[in-house]
């Protein structure tokens, strides 16, 4: 029978002995009484939500109607090949609750709308963008901007990823990049490895964010994983 999990104070939890020099006992606890929206549980959901749960954050709400498939299984770590065609959002939460138990996981099998936005992404301190598609992140993003609430993008074609965290009030909108017009639907070519390198970026600043770390808003990293090269873009205020 496995050992029972207690959960107490999580600064003085064992799991998290090694970040506790970096973060600092109150990061810890600001981590702890953190919840985030992780909207998207697929490639760069997976490692987003993997890394977020290890570190502590201590809820953590997965967005995503979709389902396994097998052309998935190159780049989306949470899930295996006897998952295909179950839910993505609830396979997540299993998987997540057996790495932290003492982390609160609210699997949602909806589609973010505009209809369902504000009941779907209320009350939580950050929204995670892990999508492949514009138009749902631009509803993410007027959501953000109607509540306050800061929105961390991300996304990823081939080897290439970008990033931005959005700020209402301090920041550019998600809308100074995105494209003017969507893309036409297509399969997007994506590198297990590279989509693995943007989104353990993205956890990374979603935790200094969290915690109260210094932070870039609204500067727009550019990462070839590939080539090993990053470029920074400052977007200019309102």
């Amino acid at each position: 029978m496995a050992e029972e999990i207690a959960c107490g104070d999580p600064a003085s939890l064992k799991r998290y002995d090694r970040q506790l020099p970096i973060l600092g006992e109150e990061g810890q606890r600001r981590l702890a009484q953190s919840k985030v929206a992780i909207v998207g549980a697929g490639g760069l959901g997976s490692v987003v939500s993997y890394y977020l749960a290890a570190a502590g954050v201590g809820t953590l709400r997965i967005i995503d109607s979709d389902t396994v498939a097998e052309d998935n299984l190159n780049r989306q770590i949470l899930y295996d090949t006897p998952a295909i065609g179950l839910p993505k959002a609830i396979l997540a939460a299993h998987r997540l609750r057996a790495l932290n138990p003492c982390v609160h996981v609210e699997p949602i099998t909806e589609r973010v709308t505009r209809e369902n936005a504000h009941r779907l992404l209320q009350g939580v301190d950050l929204i995670i963008d892990c999508l492949d598609n514009w138009p749902t992140r631009l509803i993410l993003d007027d959501y953000a901007h109607q509540t306050g609430t800061p929105l961390l993008h991300a996304a990823v074609e081939s080897y290439y990823g970008q990033l931005l965290l959005v700020i209402p009030g301090r920041t550019p909108s998600l809308k100074t990049i995105a494209p003017r017009q969507p893309p036409p639907k297509r399969k997007i070519p994506v590198l297990g490895p590279a989509v693995a390198t943007i989104a353990a970026l993205q956890a990374s600043l979603a935790i200094q964010y969290l915690t109260g770390q210094a932070v870039e808003p609204g500067t727009l990293h550019l990462i070839d994983a590939w080539n090993m090269e990053t470029t920074k873009i400052k977007l200019q205020p309102y």
